[in-house]
């Protein structure tokens, strides 16, 4: 038996080495193959260099003090609410089913589910599907082709009402279509469930407010129901459900869009902020701005309650995640009850964990780290809602309210508003021993902090756009200093007091005089990202640091019975 050795030498002799002792030389090697370049990786698609930018959440609180209707109740108003995603992507974009169809990739497909469409909310609407253009700035409350000349010149009655959609007849000329015509065969179900709910309700107010939000979404008369909503003051449970905010409607500012909240109050809490509310009358009456921006009442029935979020919908869950409500945004309700302010406090807490602070580590200078605080952040984000009910609902000069006078501007300067009245009231109430004025510089620093949290959204949305102005106006008046070598910002705190005075008395007066140009022309100046911001949220970018958060919610998450 030949030995391993041997058979390898007889081979190579036979081989490689042929006439390996024979006096031949052995022939010329083979040429080596040419290396073969590796596949170039491919591309990321948009959405998986932008999935990084969302953080999931699990939405829950503790249920198990609630009765057994309770939780069956609960699970009927999420369901209604999961309707509302239907309706909100045809007023957002339009055919859903087509449009996810037509995605080949799974992770595109998710970021254009999460975003009701082929648009980035959080970043300007920035497309993500090839051959998708810009998004329209009427969505899909307004024909494609319809001017804002055509749309002004229609004497239609009902053309502004925020409960129509503006179509073509056949003659080609405008007509309106209700929404409870439009969106029937989605509102049917949802009609349903909310009187189920109703049925099991051991709360007599709450539901007769479910019954007749019901019956309001079936002919779109929603005062009434408003004003029952405002009338509740002891249901453990609560729903925000149908047409509500108008901020889709980048035209005129005045078509709503289709969302549901489901809510549990947390009573300890709601207790402890309950008391704020009866300061209105006097913050309004010291606003820094004559008596005739001023002269309105805030409604003396005004609520300030905390709660638990189960779940978001429709336009809810869509862009940047609300965490704070002031509703109604009917002006005749706010005058005769006021308004309610909801504060969602696990929403709140989990940006607060996982997004403020960390941007503030990054932007905020080392000294003024120990002054970001969720106390700070939970107030100035209540008061921002809680300042919704200061100001001037109508124009001093006749010219209707001001939602009417300032048209698409509305929106942004009430979110300014909202944004430097929060801030004021928090300093009036802390002077007068409210709150504890020696923690008055958390709140200024918080706030400052909070601004560039939400101008990562873009300033083309509404709130970005109130933050954009609030950021700048500040810049410009001191307020805070930012360290070129290190590109931390330090805020200054009698600087900060003046420049808030200052906006407040800018944006009320654009308000109450119904300053349409004015708006324009504050917006256009300083509704803008500077060039060392925008490097600074690149930073944050780079950071890894998320710009908002995705849910994880639902019936089954809670475990509900169905």
């Amino acid at each position: 038996m030949r030995t391993f050795l041997q058979t390898s030498v007889a081979l190579i002799c036979a081989g490689a080495l042929a006439g390996c002792g024979s006096g031949n030389p052995p022939p010329a090697p083979a040429p080596a193959p040419a290396p073969v370049a590796p596949a170039p990786a491919p591309t990321p698609s948009y959405a998986e260099q932008h999935q990084g930018e969302l953080v999931s959440v699990k939405l829950t609180a503790d249920l198990s003090a609630m009765s057994d209707n309770h939780r069956k109740m609960l699970a009927k108003l999420i369901r209604a609410s999961e309707h509302m995603n239907a309706i909100f992507w045809q007023q957002w974009y339009g055919d859903r089913d087509a449009l996810l169809a037509s995605i080949k990739d799974d992770a595109t497909r998710r970021y254009a589910e999460m975003n009701f469409g082929p648009w980035d909310r959080l970043n300007e609407d920035t497309p993500f599907i090839e051959g998708v253009g810009p998004r329209l700035p009427g969505a899909q409350f307004y024909p494609a082709d319809m001017t804002k000349e055509e749309f002004e010149a229609s004497t239609l009655p009902d053309k502004s009402s925020l409960y129509t959609l503006l179509r073509r007849g056949a003659d080609g000329k405008l007509v309106t279509v209700p929404y409870h015509e439009a969106y029937r065969k989605e509102l049917e179900p949802v009609v349903a469930l909310l009187r189920e709910a109703a049925a099991l309700s051991e709360d007599k107010s709450f539901a007769n407010y479910l019954t007749m939000r019901a019956d309001a979404l079936l002919n779109d008369q929603y005062q009434a129901s408003d004003m029952a909503w405002m009338d509740m003051k002891s249901n453990p449970i609560d729903v925000v459900i149908g047409p509500i905010e108008s901020y889709d409607d980048a035209l005129f500012g005045i078509k709503a869009s289709y969302e549901g909240l489901v809510l549990v109050k947390d009573l300890a809490w709601s207790e402890r902020l309950a008391r704020f509310t009866a300061f209105l009358p006097e913050l309004q009456k010291n606003l820094p701005v004559e008596a005739r921006y001023k002269a309105e009442k805030p409604g003396a029935k005004a609520d300030l309650n905390a709660y638990f979020v189960l779940y978001y919908g429709g336009n809810a869950n869509s862009g940047a995640k609300t965490i704070a409500i002031n509703l109604p945004n009917d002006e005749e309700v706010q005058l005769k009850k006021g308004s309610r302010r909801l504060q969602l406090e696990n929403a709140m807490q989990a940006k607060f964990e996982k997004i403020l602070t960390p941007i503030a580590q990054q932007l905020i200078t080392p000294e003024q780290m120990p002054n970001i605080t969720f106390d700070a952040f939970f107030q100035n984000v209540m008061f921002h809602e809680v300042a919704h009910g200061l100001g001037i609902k109508n124009t001093i000069d006749g010219k209707g309210t001001v939602r009417d006078a300032l048209k698409d501007q509305t929106s942004s300067f009430e979110e300014g508003k909202a944004d430097i009245l929060g801030l004021y009231m928090v300093t009036q109430l802390a002077a007068k021993g409210e709150l504890d004025k020696a923690k008055l510089m958390d709140n200024y620093v918080t706030y400052m902090a909070g601004i560039i949290r939400s101008v990562r959204f873009g300033a083309s949305d509404a709130h970005g756009k109130a933050n954009m102005v609030c950021f700048n106006f500040f810049e410009d008046q001191g307020a805070f200093a930012r360290d070129p070598a290190t590109g931390k910002y330090k805020v200054d705190f009698e600087k900060t007091q003046k420049a808030m005075e200052a906006l407040s008395a800018t944006i009320l007066k654009v308000q109450g005089d119904g300053d349409y140009a004015g708006a324009q022309k504050l917006n256009a100046e300083l509704g803008v990202i500077r060039p060392a911001l925008a490097g600074d949220l690149k930073r944050l970018g780079e950071a890894g640091i998320p710009v908002d958060v995705t849910f994880e919610q639902g019936v089954e998450v809670l475990g509900l019975p169905e």
